[in-house]
């Protein structure tokens, strides 16, 4: 899994646009989402930049933690 920070996400509508985002990259994306943290956790076959560029466009940019 890779792990992103989103330091902009801060509740339940962020975790839905953000869920959305990655979904609409790869629908089958099994992913973690954690307000709390401000983390997203994605799987490393999926197409990071085009999830974090759908990440941005949505509004919710991430980096790559760690």
């Amino acid at each position: 899994m890779i792990l992103l920070n989103v330091p902009d996400m801060s509740c339940g509508h962020c975790k839905s646009a953000v869920e959305n985002a990655i979904k609409a990259v790869d629908p089958a994306a099994e992913i973690t989402v954690d307000v709390d943290t401000k983390t997203v956790r994605i799987p490393e076959n999926i197409d990071t930049a085009a999830v974090l560029a759908a990440m941005k466009n949505a509004g919710y940019p991430a980096e790559i933690r760690g």
